[in-house]
Protein backbone atom coordinates (compact mmCIF):
# COMPACT_ATOMS: atom_id res chain seq x y z
CA UNK A 1 0.00 0.00 0.00
CA UNK A 2 1.37 3.46 0.84
CA UNK A 3 4.69 4.34 2.31
CA UNK A 4 5.11 6.34 5.47
CA UNK A 5 7.11 9.52 5.64
CA UNK A 6 7.51 11.61 8.75
CA UNK A 7 6.63 15.27 8.34
CA UNK A 8 5.56 17.70 11.02
CA UNK A 9 2.93 19.62 9.10
CA UNK A 10 2.13 21.78 12.13
CA UNK A 11 5.65 23.16 12.66
CA UNK A 12 5.56 25.63 9.78
CA UNK A 13 8.48 27.97 9.28
CA UNK A 14 7.59 31.64 8.80
CA UNK A 15 6.85 32.67 5.23
CA UNK A 16 9.50 35.15 3.97
CA UNK A 17 8.21 38.72 4.12
CA UNK A 18 5.16 37.77 6.21
CA UNK A 19 4.33 39.68 9.38
CA UNK A 20 5.18 38.00 12.70
CA UNK A 21 2.79 35.22 13.73
CA UNK A 22 1.22 37.30 16.49
CA UNK A 23 0.36 40.08 13.98
CA UNK A 24 -1.36 37.76 11.48
CA UNK A 25 -5.03 36.87 11.59
CA UNK A 26 -5.74 33.22 12.41
CA UNK A 27 -7.06 32.51 8.90
CA UNK A 28 -3.86 33.82 7.27
CA UNK A 29 -1.79 31.64 9.60
CA UNK A 30 -3.80 28.56 8.60
CA UNK A 31 -3.22 29.50 4.96
CA UNK A 32 0.55 29.66 5.49
CA UNK A 33 0.54 26.33 7.31
CA UNK A 34 -1.54 24.80 4.51
CA UNK A 35 0.83 26.16 1.89
CA UNK A 36 3.87 24.74 3.68
CA UNK A 37 2.09 21.42 4.27
CA UNK A 38 1.44 21.27 0.51
CA UNK A 39 5.12 21.87 -0.20
CA UNK A 40 6.09 19.11 2.25
CA UNK A 41 3.60 16.74 0.60
CA UNK A 42 5.07 17.53 -2.83
CA UNK A 43 8.57 16.85 -1.47
CA UNK A 44 7.38 13.49 -0.14
CA UNK A 45 5.90 12.57 -3.53
CA UNK A 46 8.97 13.77 -5.46
CA UNK A 47 11.21 11.64 -3.22
CA UNK A 48 9.03 8.59 -3.83
CA UNK A 49 9.19 9.01 -7.62
CA UNK A 50 12.96 9.67 -7.49
CA UNK A 51 13.44 6.46 -5.51
CA UNK A 52 11.55 4.64 -8.28
CA UNK A 53 13.88 6.05 -10.95
CA UNK A 54 11.96 9.08 -12.25
CA UNK A 55 13.73 12.40 -12.70
CA UNK A 56 11.94 15.61 -11.75
CA UNK A 57 11.73 17.87 -14.80
CA UNK A 58 9.73 20.68 -13.16
CA UNK A 59 7.95 21.55 -9.94
CA UNK A 60 4.95 23.83 -9.74
CA UNK A 61 5.17 24.55 -13.46
CA UNK A 62 2.67 27.25 -14.39
CA UNK A 63 1.29 27.82 -17.86
CA UNK A 64 -1.75 29.57 -19.25
CA UNK A 65 -3.81 26.42 -18.64
CA UNK A 66 -2.92 26.11 -14.96
CA UNK A 67 -0.29 24.72 -12.63
CA UNK A 68 1.25 21.26 -12.59
CA UNK A 69 2.58 20.17 -9.19
CA UNK A 70 5.23 17.77 -10.52
CA UNK A 71 6.49 16.98 -14.02
CA UNK A 72 8.63 13.86 -14.22
CA UNK A 73 10.67 12.30 -17.02
CA UNK A 74 9.48 8.84 -18.02
CA UNK A 75 11.85 7.77 -20.79
CA UNK A 76 10.97 9.94 -23.78
CA UNK A 77 7.67 10.95 -22.18
CA UNK A 78 6.39 12.72 -19.10
CA UNK A 79 4.35 11.96 -16.03
CA UNK A 80 2.23 14.86 -14.77
CA UNK A 81 1.41 14.53 -11.08
CA UNK A 82 -1.31 16.29 -9.12
CA UNK A 83 -0.56 16.15 -5.38
CA UNK A 84 -3.43 16.27 -2.90
CA UNK A 85 -2.99 16.33 0.89
CA UNK A 86 -5.72 15.98 3.46
CA UNK A 87 -6.58 14.15 6.68
CA UNK A 88 -7.16 10.90 4.82
CA UNK A 89 -6.93 9.54 1.28
CA UNK A 90 -10.67 9.80 0.58
CA UNK A 91 -10.77 13.48 1.52
CA UNK A 92 -7.63 14.15 -0.49
CA UNK A 93 -9.12 12.50 -3.57
CA UNK A 94 -12.41 14.36 -3.08
CA UNK A 95 -10.47 17.63 -3.38
CA UNK A 96 -9.69 16.84 -7.03
CA UNK A 97 -12.42 18.44 -9.13
CA UNK A 98 -13.25 17.87 -12.79
CA UNK A 99 -12.28 21.49 -13.38
CA UNK A 100 -8.80 20.80 -11.96
CA UNK A 101 -8.49 17.72 -14.15
CA UNK A 102 -9.28 19.79 -17.26
CA UNK A 103 -6.81 22.49 -16.19
CA UNK A 104 -4.09 19.91 -15.59
CA UNK A 105 -4.71 18.37 -19.00
CA UNK A 106 -4.62 21.80 -20.65
CA UNK A 107 -1.40 22.74 -18.85
CA UNK A 108 0.17 19.39 -19.82
CA UNK A 109 -0.71 19.98 -23.48
CA UNK A 110 0.94 23.39 -23.24
CA UNK A 111 3.99 21.86 -21.53
CA UNK A 112 4.59 19.14 -24.14
CA UNK A 113 3.94 21.69 -26.90
CA UNK A 114 7.27 23.24 -25.93
CA UNK A 115 9.19 19.97 -26.13
CA UNK A 116 10.86 18.44 -29.22
CA UNK A 117 8.17 15.73 -29.55
CA UNK A 118 5.36 18.24 -29.19
CA UNK A 119 1.85 16.79 -29.08
CA UNK A 120 3.21 13.34 -29.98
CA UNK A 121 5.05 13.08 -26.64
CA UNK A 122 3.91 10.20 -24.43
CA UNK A 123 2.30 11.41 -21.23
CA UNK A 124 0.58 10.01 -18.19
CA UNK A 125 -1.41 11.66 -15.42
CA UNK A 126 -0.96 10.44 -11.85
CA UNK A 127 -2.65 11.61 -8.67
CA UNK A 128 -0.58 11.38 -5.48
CA UNK A 129 -2.49 11.42 -2.20
CA UNK A 130 -0.82 12.22 1.14
CA UNK A 131 -2.69 11.78 4.42
CA UNK A 132 -2.15 13.55 7.74
CA UNK A 133 0.19 10.78 8.93
CA UNK A 134 2.52 11.17 5.96
CA UNK A 135 1.33 8.02 4.19
CA UNK A 136 1.44 8.20 0.42
CA UNK A 137 -0.81 6.58 -2.18
CA UNK A 138 -0.17 7.07 -5.91
CA UNK A 139 -2.87 6.44 -8.49
CA UNK A 140 -1.00 5.94 -11.75
CA UNK A 141 -2.72 6.82 -15.01
CA UNK A 142 -5.58 8.36 -13.03
CA UNK A 143 -7.13 9.98 -16.10
CA UNK A 144 -6.29 10.17 -19.78
CA UNK A 145 -5.16 13.10 -21.95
Amino acid sequence: MGQQFEFDFTAAAPVPGAPPVEARPRRAERGAVGYLAGLAAEDCVAQDYARRGYAVADRRWRGRGGEIDLVLHDGAGFVFVEVKKSRDFDRALARLSQRQVRRLQSAAEEYVGGTPGGALTDMRFDVALVDAHGFLRVIENAFGP
